[in-house]
């Protein structure tokens, strides 16, 4: 069951600004990763159902996390489909993200007040998402969406939409005021922040202290 309120994970996502993206056969690589983002103050945490048994790491991972790292809200992406929606619910996650936008993955959530951010490319796929109850939506792939552009243009007709852009986020000054400077609420970040050099080298110190200059870099910029 899910420790935090959909309100809760919103508000989270908007007071640290990112979201660290990351899949890992491995449950010792995942633990090792999951606590060098939290040690950097990361506090919101996707992991991605990208393979075999990627519900079994997430139990284990998830069980880790409420023992080990507390504050921390930890919570499944790349999910399509209601059942895989209902399967993680029941591993305890706190959120659900979807590179696409399903109807029945909203009810679902929705019925156990689980936060939901589904994967739109147009305006038309945001304001549906919202009526469906998503507090924040995610543009993805966001960099071929338009970018920065994009989500600028969205929030002039609709400022009250809040936007996680995920795919083409860098760590970097430059990128990321260009993001914020747009009006996005938070970003998601994978191999960007945590690259495969780190992961074969474990790395993680070096990790740890890319997350604490990433987020520094997203408070400038946040009001």
């Amino acid at each position: 069951m899910a420790k935090y309120t959909r309100i809760q994970v919103a508000l989270k996502m908007q007071e640290t600004g990112m979201v660290p993206v990351f899949y890992n056969p491995d449950l010792q690589v995942c633990k090792q990763v999951l606590k060098a983002c939290y040690d950097g103050g990361v506090r919101v945490f996707e992991f991605t159902n990208r393979g075999d048994f990627a519900h079994e790491i997430f139990a284990e991972l998830n069980k880790y996390s409420i023992r080990e790292l507390p504050g921390l809200i930890l919570g499944i992406g790349s999910v399509i489909d209601a059942g895989t929606t209902s399967l993680y619910i029941q591993l305890g996650a706190n959120f659900v993200v979807s590179p696409v936008l399903k109807e029945e993955m909203a009810k679902v959530c929705n019925r156990r007040k689980i936060f939901w951010s589904p994967g739109c490319g147009s305006l038309t796929e945001i304001s549906y998402a919202e009526e469906l109850g998503a507090e924040v939506v995610k543009i993805f792939p966001a960099e071929q969406v338009g970018g920065p552009k994009f989500v600028e243009n969205i929030k002039g007709p609709c400022p009250w939409t809040s936007i996680m852009p995920t795919g083409g986020v860098e760590p970097t000054v430059e990128n990321l005021s260009k993001w914020f400077n747009a009006g996005v609420i938070c970003v998601g970040m994978g191999s960007q922040l945590i690259s495969k050099d780190i992961i074969q080298n474990c790395a993680y110190d070096i990790l740890t202290q890319k997350v604490k200059e990433t987020l520094a870099i997203i408070q400038t910029f946040k009001p």
